[in-house]
């Protein structure tokens, strides 16, 4: 090839390789996997070393990855968090030994570590207090994501040990554990979002979370793996773990102090299979030289430590027959195809079924009937398949389509212009979407009806007593019914409608929660709840005035418009009225500071680094101000945070009112 081609081929793969690492680090959705994306950097490495004239000053080669969102106060590491070599076989480590031999001797141990599949983090402790906690980001810097990692029971706030170093900082990992991860996953899925693809991608966008205490709900877990301190009190890595383990860090019991490579090469063996066992991911093994003073001794490169590398599981594949592509339709109307698979073993598991995502999968793979196909499970909780074998595939295979109606009920689907998810519009018509919505209406987060469970709701559906949600109080004109049919007892239909009333004083975020608007999930409930205060005002709010509420995007605005607009849905509203349910809030009494606000209006907008929106919103009420919903000419005020919408601050500058940071609010209230 000439210059110019090996040129343009260096910068194909640094353009290539920056945007996985975008979508890894700051997006927390990889579109390729971690070997392939080893594999292509490896061949840009290749290239680097035989033309190094031709090294490109942003090419991943030079960089640890990643880079920093604009939402948190980015800290720079004293210890930079860089990463580490990895390979995929025995001879590189092998190799790696003779390497650490040639520097320092025979004379060395190994601890070897479970790679967890999760989110790097760096705690500094000051006076025994944890001080801060920031993300790996591009290694040398990161984010400052103090408040959310508080919240993790798993790390201590406070270190009360004797021996701790008057000033130290941990390296850990964030992660979530798979049991959890399902549970929350098909919330996800139920709300009509894209379900994350793993464990370690919920964990990341938890972090990242502008409100700690939505991060304080979700059940996230951290392991802590290396201590930094400018005067380490203990000479092994080995002796470090054993010690923060005493002073109340959670630390992993299946590490291993190793006396050779031999030894490592075992301990990797072992967790081949054992690793499908644990409540949590792990992608590989982490092999570190146990002395301090010999770590020293071998020094860093660039971008990584001399006396470490990982080794890294390949993910489990396997071949097997796709016997036929099926449809799920969910109670938003999202339909999900998924691959129904001769029965195979992978990964400790039998597989029957596999995840195809959505009409772009298909048409990526390429499906025809009967195909053979390659179907992965790594990371991935739910089996994927990743690609097909085309040497096997039959000459006279039909290709697979996307269906055009929807399978339960027939309606033709549609998909909205930048979504991936086709949707059957026919909400009230819908079999599973009818029954769906009606058993989301009944479950603990939304009105927790008790005596009343999902297999109930299809029961009575069935029976032809229930089709809307309101038709769920009218059960009580059809109690007779109801004991005639089999296991409903008079204790248990007596129980089923207790409960049923009970849920007539559950409050209107719940309601809201319940009426299972798409996109509208628990957090965004309650938010739309307490803007809004009531339903009538939410029913006539303007797109303008939606998205002014706080977390409230354009694509949920259009959902609530789309909502109210069918009157269909207004009607089952006023049913819900009628019968006595919960839609507005009970205001609280707002305690006055002062006056000082007294007379002034306020829009509150964007994202703030000391205080949440609510906690402004009490401020400025608290001192006799007020809080409009949307920018008008009666507004006297925009406080204005990060990431504003454009649309709010071109109508403020437009109508003259003035914009101000919170802290300029803090100072009307010093004068």
């Amino acid at each position: 090839m000439s210059t110019v081609q090996i040129k343009e081929q260096i910068a194909a793969l640094v353009k290539e390789l920056k945007q996985h690492n975008y979508n890894y680090y700051v997006l927390a959705m990889p579109s390729i996997s971690d070997y392939d994306f080893d594999i292509k950097l490896k061949e840009l490495e290749a290239l680097e070393k035989q033309y190094p004239e031709l090294v490109h000053p942003d090419s991943p080669t030079l960089k640890v990855g990643g880079e920093i969102t604009k939402s948190f106060k980015t800290v720079v590491h004293k210890w930079p968090m860089l990463s580490l070599g990895n390979t995929y076989n025995a001879q590189d480590l092998i190799d790696f030994d003779q390497r650490i031999k040639k520097a320092i001797g025979d004379n060395f141990q190994y601890v070897c570590e479970l790679k967890f599949d999760g989110l790097s983090i760096s705690l500094t402790y000051e006076n025994g207090k944890l001080l801060k906690a920031v993300t790996r980001g591009d290694g040398t810097k990161g984010d400052d994501v103090t408040a959310n990692i508080k919240t993790l029971r798993s790390i201590p706030l406070s270190v009360p040990h004797q021996n701790v170093p008057e000033h130290f900082e941990i390296r850990g990992e964030v992660f979530m554990h798979k049991a959890a991860f399902e549970k929350l996953n098909q919330e996800r899925i139920e709300q009509g979002e894209q379900a994350y693809a793993n464990p370690r991608n919920f964990a990341s966008g938890t972090v990242k979370m502008q409100d700690s205490a939505e991060v304080a709900k979700r059940p996230l877990d951290c392991f802590l793996y290396f201590l930094y301190a400018d005067q380490n009190p203990f000479k092994t890595h080995w002796e470090s773990l054993q010690a923060v383990k005493n002073w109340g860090f959670h630390v992993s019991e299946e590490s291993k102090l190793c006396n050779t490579i031999e030894d490592v090469l075992l301990f990797i063996e072992s967790w081949e299979t054992k690793r499908f066992h644990l409540s949590y991911d792990i992608d590989g093994i982490v092999i570190k030289v146990n002395s301090y003073a010999q770590q020293q001794e071998l020094g860093f490169t660039a971008k990584s430590p001399r006396w470490a590398i990982s080794y890294k599981y390949k993910a489990q594949e396997v071949e097997t027959t796709l016997e036929k592509v099926t449809y799920q339709v969910g109670r938003t109307g999202a339909v999900t195809p998924v691959a129904n698979l001769k029965p195979v073993l992978l990964a400790g598991t039998t597989v029957k079924r596999a995840t195809l995502h959505n009409a772009n999968e298909i048409s990526r793979l390429d499906l025809h009937e009967n195909d053979t196909v390659l179907v992965e499970k790594g990371g991935e909780i739910i089996p994927k398949v990743i690609r097909v074998n085309l040497e096997k595939r039959k000459a006279d295979a039909a290709k697979i389509n996307y269906l055009e109606n929807c399978p339960e009920c027939g309606t033709q689907l549609i998909r909205k212009e930048g979504e991936a998810v086709h949707y059957c519009p026919n909400d009230e018509g819908c079999p599973p979407q009818i029954v769906g919505k009606m058993q989301h209406f009944i479950s603990r987060k939304a009105m927790n009806i008790d005596g009343i469970g999902s297999e109930t709701i299809e029961a009575l559906y069935q029976k032809g007593l229930i089709r809307h949600i309101s038709d769920i109080y009218l059960l009580k004109n059809h109690e007779t019914t109801l004991k005639s049919m089999d296991r409903f007892g008079e204790k248990s239909v007596n129980n089923m409608l207790d409960g049923i009333e009970r849920s007539k004083q559950v409050p209107f975020e719940k309601v809201l929660f319940g009426l299972g608007i798409r996109y509208i999930g628990e957090t965004v409930a309650k938010k739309l709840a307490f803007h809004f205060k009531n339903i009538q005002a939410l029913q006539n709010a303007s797109f303008e005035e939606l998205i002014t509420a706080d977390e409230i995007g354009e694509r949920i605005a259009q959902s609530i418009l789309e909502y109210f607009a069918d009157e269909k849905h207004q009607q089952e509203i006023n049913r819900l009225k009628e019968i006595g349910l919960q839609f507005e809030i009970e205001e609280k009494e707002v305690i006055l500071q002062s006056s000082k606000l007294a007379g002034q209006t306020f829009v509150i907008s964007g994202v703030f680094e000391q205080y949440s929106r609510d906690e402004l919103k009490d401020i400025i009420e608290s001192n006799g101000g007020k809080i409009l919903s949307g920018i008008s000419g009666k507004l006297n005020y925009l406080v204005a945070g990060d990431n504003m919408g454009p649309s709010k601050l071109e109508k403020a500058n437009k109508l003259n009112i003035p914009i101000i940071t919170d802290a300029a609010l803090l100072k009307m209230l010093e004068e």
